[in-house]
C-alpha cells in the first residue's frame, strides 16, 4: 500500500531553514538539506547534464588565475579547449572550475527546482508573494578555487551538495560595501561593484558542507571560495547549487531602483526601495515604463528581474 507522501507525490529531497523560527526572506538565513542525496545531483547526471547544456552555451568556464576580487568573467568555451569528457575526467586537478546555467532549461531539473519551490512556499510567501521565474545554477570546482565577488538580481537558495566550500554573504542592506548608485547600476545594467578587501570584515562567513545552505536575499553581495584542507584521493570535488527565484517583491524593488537611477541623474538623493511604501508605489509604474522604454530603444532584451 502506497504511503500518502508518495500518492500526493511528495519528494523526499527538501530545503528547510535551519532556524526557522527567525528566518525571513528579507535577510540571509542559513539552510539544512538533503538535496545532495538527489538522483540528479550526482557527478555522473551532472557530466550528462552539462553534454545537453553545452550547444545553447550553457556551460560556462572560468580562466585559470581568478580570484575573489576579480571580475565575474566565465567564457563558453574552456580555456584550454577540453571537451566536456575531458573537464569532468580532470575535474579533480586543482583549480578546476565549470558552472552549469539555467539547468531549468531541461525539463527534469526544471521539476526539481520547482519541487524545492514549492516545498518552500510556507516560508517565501507570506513576506514576498508572487513567485516566478525559477533558475538553477551548479558550481564544480577544485581547491583550489573561487567565485568573485557579485551581486545577483534573485532571491538565492544556495546549497553544497559535495566536498566543501565557504561563502560570504554581506546584508543586503549594508550601503557601505554596494552604495545605492551601485545598486541601481547593476539593475539597470548589470555593472558589477568592485571587491576590496575591506569589504570582508562585514560579511557572514559560512564554512558548509554536504547539507547546508544560505538563503540570501536579492542584490545581497557574496562570494565564495573552497581550499584544499578537505581533500583526500577520490573526494577532491565541491559541488554546490543556486536555486534562484523572483518575486512581485524583487520586481517591484527593481523597478524603483530603474526610477530612482534617473533621479539620481538628475542630481536627487532618492529613498532607498523599501523606507517609502507611499513612494515606492508611486515609483515603481514608472521605473517600469523607463527601463521598458530603454530596452525597446536599444533593441535589447532586458535581464531577466531587471524591472
Amino acid at each position: 500500500m502506497k504511503s500518502m507522501d508518495a500518492e500526493q507525490g511528495a519528494s523526499p529531497y527538501r530545503v528547510w531553514p535551519a532556524e526557522p523560527a527567525s528566518f525571513s526572506t528579507r535577510r540571509m538565513s542559513p539552510l539544512r538539506h538533503n538535496i545532495n542525496e538527489h538522483p540528479l545531483f550526482q557527478l555522473s547526471a551532472l557530466q550528462a547534464l552539462a553534454h545537453e547544456l553545452m550547444p545553447a552555451g550553457q556551460c560556462r568556464f572560468q580562466r585559470p588565475g581568478a580570484t575573489q576580487g576579480s571580475a565575474f568573467v566565465h567564457e563558453p568555451k574552456h580555456p584550454q579547449g577540453l571537451s566536456i569528457d575531458e573537464v569532468f575526467a580532470r575535474m579533480e586537478e586543482p583549480g578546476s572550475w565549470l558552472a552549469l546555467y539555467n539547468v531549468e532549461t531541461i525539463p527534469r531539473y526544471q521539476a526539481a527546482l520547482d519541487r524545492i519551490i514549492d516545498d518552500l512556499r510556507p516560508v517565501i510567501e507570506p513576506e514576498q508573494p508572487g513567485i516566478f521565474l525559477v533558475t538553477g545554477f551548479i558550481f564544480i570546482s577544485a581547491p583550489p578555487s573561487v567565485t568573485p565577488f557579485h551581486i545577483d538580481r534573485e532571491n538565492n537558495f544556495w546549497l553544497q551538495l559535495r566536498g566543501r566550500k565557504t561563502m560570504n554573504v554581506w546584508d543586503c542592506a549594508d550601503r557601505e560595501v554596494i552604495p545605492a548608485p551601485g545598486v541601481e547600476g547593476f539593475i539597470a545594467g548589470g555593472v558589477q561593484t568592485p571587491y576590496q578587501e575591506s569589504f570582508r570584515a562585514r560579511s557572514s562567513e559560512f564554512n558548509t558542507g554536504p547539507g547546508d545552505g544560505v538563503y540570501f536575499p536579492s542584490t545581497s553581495p557574496h562570494m565564495t571560495r573552497t581550499d584544499t584542507s578537505w581533500v583526500k584521493p577520490g573526494d577532491g570535488i565541491s559541488i554546490s547549487l543556486g536555486v534562484n527565484f523572483y518575486t512581485s517583491v524583487t520586481r517591484r524593488t527593481a523597478q524603483v531602483h530603474q526610477f530612482n537611477r534617473i533621479l539620481r541623474r538628475m542630481g536627487m538623493s532618492p529613498s532607498y526601495p523599501g523606507q517609502s511604501a507611499a513612494m515606492d508605489s508611486l515609483k515603481a509604474p514608472l521605473g517600469h515604463w523607463i527601463a521598458a522604454a530603454r530596452y525597446r530603444r536599444l533593441g535589447a532584451k532586458a535581464p531577466p528581474g531587471a524591472y
